[in-house]
């Protein structure tokens, strides 16, 4: 017998323990679950907040806005203009620096509205990879129901499925300075570009992608079992002019497919 239904369960006593809470809101397979289970939980007492910046496609705000309109949840959007000095200097804990200045603003939009906890998307599986920013939720005393309750990825996709989310089969995606190397200065235009190529990635029907940028070289990481549309002659010279309108001066094709955290490896060796 499935265990989803139980885990569940104990994911809304989770959230409706402190009373009220506002949820860090991306548009992601797991913020969205998160958003609908304090829904269910709490109601009008729970709030979706996304940070706004140069660091989130355009089109995933519009998927995030949509999202939160299907549930029923408050959605309130926080405006992030530029990129701190901390993050644009791309340390290796870089992932540290934002998520402590992003959630300190989410901290301050649920403060505001007398809101008593704010919530994360992280579950089982995060412990995984390298993720610097977990030491930020830490410290700013960021809730994690779905890791408490006990929930990886293969469950939340699972429960958001049943629970008709439109988000339930979302590729993974992480926020746009993952694609530039650690060390390298992060600034708007970079991040700007990065979004344009992906999009021509996204137009042409790929579903699971990467532009990691090495300074004028874009190298292109598609899912493994997407590979095999790049071989042919019209898709390849098409995406070729639309990575370099977005502003590279090269396009290459990395041949061993898309991997999650590929730019860590130098942290790893």
């Amino acid at each position: 017998m499935s265990i989803l239904p139980e885990k569940y369960q104990h994911l809304l006593e989770i959230i409706r323990k402190p009373g009220s809470a506002a949820v860090a809101f991306s548009g992601g397979v797991d913020s969205s679950f998160l958003c609908a289970a304090a829904f269910e939980a709490l109601g009008k007492r729970a709030i979706a907040v996304t940070i706004v910046s140069p660091m989130l496609p355009r089109s995933e705000i519009d998927c995030a806005r949509e999202v939160a309109r299907l549930i029923g949840i408050e959605h309130i959007t926080v405006e992030e203009y530029g990129v701190d000095d901390e993050v644009a200097a791309n340390p290796k804990d870089r992932c540290y620096y934002c998520k402590k200045i992003e959630f300190s603003h989410i901290l301050r939009a649920a403060r505001e509205r007398g809101i008593a906890v704010v919530l994360d998307g992280s579950n089982t599986d995060d412990t995984g990879d390298y993720r610097p920013g977990l030491k930020a939720l830490e410290e700013l005393s960021i809730v994690s129901p779905l890791r408490e309750a006990g929930m990886n990825k293969q469950d939340i996709r699972e429960l958001s499925r049943r629970k008709g989310l439109p988000t339930w089969n979302k590729p993974a995606f992480a926020c746009l300075a993952s694609r530039i190397p650690y060390g390298e200065t992060i600034d708007r235009e970079k991040l700007r570009r990065i979004e344009n190529a992906e999009e021509a990635l996204r137009r042409a029907g790929f579903l699971q992608f990467r532009v990691r940028s090495h300074g004028d070289i874009a190298r292109i990481e598609v899912a493994p079992e997407e590979r095999r549309r790049f071989f042919d002659e019209k898709t390849l010279d098409g995406i070729s002019a639309e990575i370099k309108a977005a502003g590279f001066l090269y396009a290459a094709f990395e041949l061993e497919g898309y991997k999650m955290g590929s730019l860590n490896r130098v942290i790893r060796t």
